[in-house]
């Protein structure tokens, strides 16, 4: 019986390499076909040139890039992964998938490139690496395939060129299997701790998403590691121990530094990051309520009547109730949900020696005078995050002047009627169960090669049922197969995807599969010898193929010319590849026209991301068409790549925050903003330690707190709007305490577009704490 995963044939391998020919990186190692090594490097120019392409039109992501141009400037931000320079308030998530931009921001400067570029040198490392997977478990051939198809899946290629968080955990996941298949082949624990070790970094990067892989390494070791059983489950407790350890260092750092001396953690009602992390971030996404303590979570999950936490919203007396619950349909003009951006009730930190109205961090019982349903004239979360000046009479918040009827619930403007990208509707459960299959937005980002992977994989299960246990074919088709299912199966659980960077966990499964399974159906063919298992090539082609064309049809005017190529690579590829057919060389045209009708279409797809229209942007990966969503600004409908993110201060901003400066003294913080959206473009300009008033989910301070800084001194200036003063506690205090700044003092003359603020500026002595 022909076996589909046999060995390679043998082939001119490099001769033993020496001292001086290891400094020529062009030539294959030893024991490895002269042209691997050639065409790896190929491989990697052509990842590096997609992920770079766009590197410096690639956009901020305003809420991300806030907080790596604070970690860039403040040591204390980096560690806590802050929001602000001050390290006041953390993100809503952990923020290790930062700490490359932060210091790649701190080294060249706070651009985009700069915060881009560790994503493409990470995309790039994972191409290296998914070459050196698959080798060693089918050879040369399968890997430098797979390491292809990997730089040409088009969420990759998009997802790879911009600051984002999947890039990371992508990078990690892979980084951790390199070191399983080690493991599983040699039982050594080193490499088993390793493993272990890049799962807990991924942890940092994406929190849960992360131990997406572990039932797959779990599974492979304890079926093909070849050590007894019990040796085998000690080595997994240690690396399991190792794992745990290195995912919960944040969340352990948080939870045993006083809170007094750390961020208020975003994303929770009572200052927990374990409700932030497993909660906010985690379980309640499949059930409402299941972690309390969690700020409120829509509904996506396909287990859950959605709502908000267990944990009742506060509200008090005489004061605004905390920010309410939002809905699915609550969408930020950014694209994304309660995980990336979403506004909710909670309670930040309380600077060093302020008086506390109640318990630190609880949620109940006291009012809401942080600026939660103040307006925030800030820069919006703008879907591109793409660097331009800023909009004729743009204000020295950002703002372009009043809010509109399409805002959120804060003010903001951005979010469409009825909260929904333009021209949405509500998905049913099922198609949300099925998504992966049927959703426009998905599937040309990840679905091209679902019935080649999943063909190899039953085809490589079932050769492999009389192998021996620690067969390293089954051990990779175990890993790698339940990897696949239980990331589509947790990806189809979470309901509605807010971005498309979300399928990414799927690419190294995905491509993994389909190049073993490729090289091992024409192994198969080549020794079927013309038998009838030599249509067992032609039809698996006929079948991706089909699948190919059925998603290319949906976008027909993308490439007029990719349909007919497909049809036609097809038919070549299954006559040429016909049992009936000797010639080799007509057979390896039907090979060729193989590959063409299989891959052509991804291909395509990835390579559009050289057109900056196709290429995606800091807030989504996408790439080709029909993932550029249309949305409301509050006076017009746009696509979101065409919304752009001031990320400089206009001249009256920059003269406000110069005038602040001069007039602050010793203060700790220059002045408050009643939202991070109206903090963005000061921390931008300078890293200035700007006091936020409200983060997504938290308002920072009580009315008790804040004039404790106002009487230290630690606090002078405030940023308020008329709107604020009247539904915040806080902003009616400092308009009311305060003496107001003439704005012709800091610039705003009103001439030249540079119109006079929507936001007053205040300053504050600290006797006017004591005397209001």
């Amino acid at each position: 019986m022909t076996s589909l995963t046999s060995a390679p044939p043998a082939s001119r391998t490099s001769p033993e390499r020496t001292p001086r020919s290891r400094l020529r990186f062009w030539r294959s190692p030893a024991g490895q076909p002269r042209w691997a090594r050639p065409a790896l490097l190929g491989i990697a120019a052509l990842a590096a040139l997609l992920y770079t392409w766009n590197i410096t039109s690639s956009g901020f992501a305003p809420y991300y890039s806030m907080a790596a141009r604070s970690m860039s400037v403040s040591w204390e931000a980096f560690l806590f992964t802050s929001l602000d320079p001050s390290a006041t308030l953390t993100l809503d998530k952990i923020g290790g998938f930062l700490w490359p931009q932060a210091l790649s921001a701190r080294i060249f400067g706070f651009h985009d490139w700069a915060l881009v570029l560790p994503q493409c040198v990470m995309g790039v490392i994972s191409v290296l690496v998914m070459y050196r997977l698959v080798r060693r478990w089918q050879g040369p051939a399968a890997g430098l395939l797979a390491a292809g198809l990997l730089t040409v899946t088009p969420v990759a290629a998009s997802m790879f060129g911009h600051a984002m968080l999947d890039g990371s955990v992508t990078m990690c996941l892979v980084l951790a299997a390199d070191q399983y298949q080690r493991a599983v082949r040699s039982a050594r624990l080193r490499s088993l701790l390793l493993c272990g070790l890049w799962i807990g970094l991924g942890f940092q990067a994406k929190m849960m998403e992360a131990w997406v892989i572990v039932p797959a390494l779990f599974v492979g070791y304890v079926v093909a590691a070849p050590v007894r059983l019990r040796r085998r489950l000690g080595q997994l407790a240690l690396a399991g121990a190792l794992m745990f350890t290195v995912s919960l260092s944040w969340v352990a750092l948080m939870t045993f530094t006083p809170e007094r001396d750390r961020p208020y953690v975003d994303g929770s009602t009572d200052n927990s990051a374990a409700a932030m992390v497993f909660g906010y971030n985690g379980f309640n996404r499949l059930h409402a309520g299941l972690v309390d303590g969690a700020a409120p979570v829509s509904g996506n999950g396909l287990w859950g009547s959605g709502g908000a936490s267990r944990t009742p919203p506060p509200t008090g007396s005489g004061g605004t109730s905390r920010t309410p619950p939002r809905t699915d349909s609550d969408a930020r003009p950014d694209g994304t949900d309660a995980a990336d951006g979403r506004d909710q009730g909670g309670t930040a930190r309380r600077p060093s020696g302020a008086p506390s109205d109640g318990p630190s961090g609880a949620p109940s019982g006291r009012p809401s005078d942080g600026p939660s349903s103040a307006p925030s004239n800030g820069p919006s979360g703008a879907p591109s995050g793409r660097q331009s000046p800023a909009p004729s009479g743009a204000q020295p918040d950002g703002s372009t002047g009043a809010p509109s009827e399409n805002t959120d619930r804060k003010g903001r403007a951005g979010a469409a009627p009825a909260g929904r990208q333009v021209g949405s509707e509500a998905p049913s459960r099922t198609s949300l169960w099925l998504k992966l299959l049927r959703s426009p937005r998905l599937t040309p980002q990840i679905a091209w090669l679902y019935p080649l992977a999943l063909i190899s994989l039953a085809m490589g299960l079932a050769r492999h049922r009389q192998a021996p246990r620690t067969h390293p074919g089954r051990a990779g088709h175990l890993m790698w197969g339940t990897w696949l299912v239980t990331a589509a199966a947790v990806l189809s659980a979470l309901g509605n995807l807010p971005h498309t960077a979300y399928v990414a966990i799927l690419a190294p499964p995905l491509t993994a599969l389909s190049a073993a399974g490729t090289v091992a159906l024409w192994r198969a063919h080549r020794a079927a010898a013309g038998g009838p298992r030599a249509w067992l090539l032609p039809a698996v082609v006929a079948a991706e193929a089909g699948w190919t064309i059925h998603l290319a049809s949906k976008h027909v005017d993308f490439a007029p010319w990719l349909i007919p190529l497909l049809v036609a690579a097809t038919l070549v590829a299954v006559l040429a590849l016909a049992p009936f057919v000797a010639s080799r060389r007509t057979v390896l045209v039907g090979l060729l026209a193989g590959c063409v009708a299989m891959f052509a279409a991804p291909t395509a797809w990835s390579l559009s991301v050289l057109n900056e229209r196709y290429g995606g942007s800091a807030v989504d990966a996408y790439a080709g068409p029909g993932n550029d969503p249309r949305i409301s600004t509050g006076t017009r409908t746009v696509r979101a790549s065409d919304v752009r993110v001031p990320t400089t201060p206009t001249p009256t901003q920059s003269s406000l925050l110069e005038y602040v400066e001069e007039h602050d003294g010793a203060a700790k913080y220059a002045f408050s903003t009643e939202s991070w959206e109206a903090s963005a473009p000061y921390v931008y300009a300078k890293g200035t330690p700007v006091l936020p008033l409200a983060g997504l989910h938290a308002d920072t301070l009580t009315l008790t707190e804040y004039r404790h800084l106002v009487a230290t001194g630690d606090l002078r200036f405030a940023l308020v709007t008329a709107a604020g003063t009247k539904t915040s506690k806080i902003s009616s205090w400092v308009a009311s305490a305060c003496a107001e700044v003439d704005p012709r003092a800091y610039g705003a003359t009103g001439r030249g577009g540079d119109q006079a603020p929507a936001q007053t500026l205040y300053h504050c002595e600290p006797s006017d704490a004591t005397s209001h």
